[in-house]
């Protein structure tokens, strides 16, 4: 049986992995996630790693630099350029871009783009309000979702902090009706240095790991796949199935 959980309060893209993220008010889920979700990313060159992408773990700066779309088709497709924190605009996959955040970084790097997304876990991410505002509260902080880099920010009818951690295993469907869309949540989302970093200054606050990994073992927010494709929107309700054979306590 499905129970409503609560509410799509904000929806974000992140074109480019590790770099500023865009608010929407609506968007398309498909097999890969949201719609140009996280599709480009810069590639450490040389690096034959199985994890060759620059992200913002090993150069935090990235968080400044903001995606930027110009032309009259651009909002359909990716970003077509680049802004550098110090607001210099760069194109996309021009050497001027690839030289700037290879020089912060130490080494070369290009701009790659895969059509099926570049993705740590998994291609959907979500959290809920009462999470982020109970690690800002840890941390005697103000809440920001922008430092969880969450695809779906939700508003949760229980309002209770790390509530998501109980839909593991579970189905979140994302409207009304049997045909809306919806992802079955694989995975508690295991926390990164980057939730230190202030998404507008790039000030580094260590505390904000610190208290995630010491109140809930590093898991704050949830993973999911894709198991049926459509829209998304801000204020759209959101409904949990539970696991087969789950039972109420």
């Amino acid at each position: 049986m499905k129970i409503k959980v609560g509410e799509v309060e904000a929806l974000f893209r992140y074109p480019v992995k590790s770099l500023s993220g865009e608010a929407l008010e609506e968007a398309e889920l498909g097999w890969h996630g949201l719609g140009g979700d996280r599709r480009l990313a810069f590639r450490r060159m040389g690096d034959r790693r199985g994890f060759p992408w620059l992200t913002a773990t090993k150069l935090p700066e990235l968080i400044l630099f903001t995606p930027v779309r110009r032309g009259a088709d651009a909002a359909r497709g990716l970003p077509t350029h680049v802004c550098t924190p110090e607001g210099k605009e760069l194109a996309l996959f021009g050497p001027e871009l690839a030289a700037e955040v290879g020089r912060r970084h130490g080494s070369p790097v290009e701009m790659t783009h895969l059509n099926r997304g570049i993705f740590d876990e998994a291609s959907v991410s979500a959290i809920t309000c009462a999470t982020v505002g109970e690690i800002a509260d840890l941390v005697g902080q103000p809440p920001d979702a922008r430092r969880f880099r969450p695809n779906i920010l939700i508003s949760s009818q229980q309002s209770d902090p790390f509530e998501e951690d109980a839909w593991v295993g579970g189905l979140l469907a994302f409207g009304e009706g049997d045909a809306a869309a919806a992802i079955a949540v694989t995975n508690w989302d295991k926390r990164c240095p980057v939730i230190n970093f202030d998404p507008d200054s790039g000030l580094h606050s260590p505390e904000v790991l610190k208290a995630v990994v010491r109140e809930r073992s590093n898991k704050a927010g949830i993973y999911g796949t894709v198991i049926r494709c459509g829209s998304l929107s801000v204020g759209q309700p959101i409904y949990f199935t539970p696991p087969a054979g789950h039972r109420e306590r």
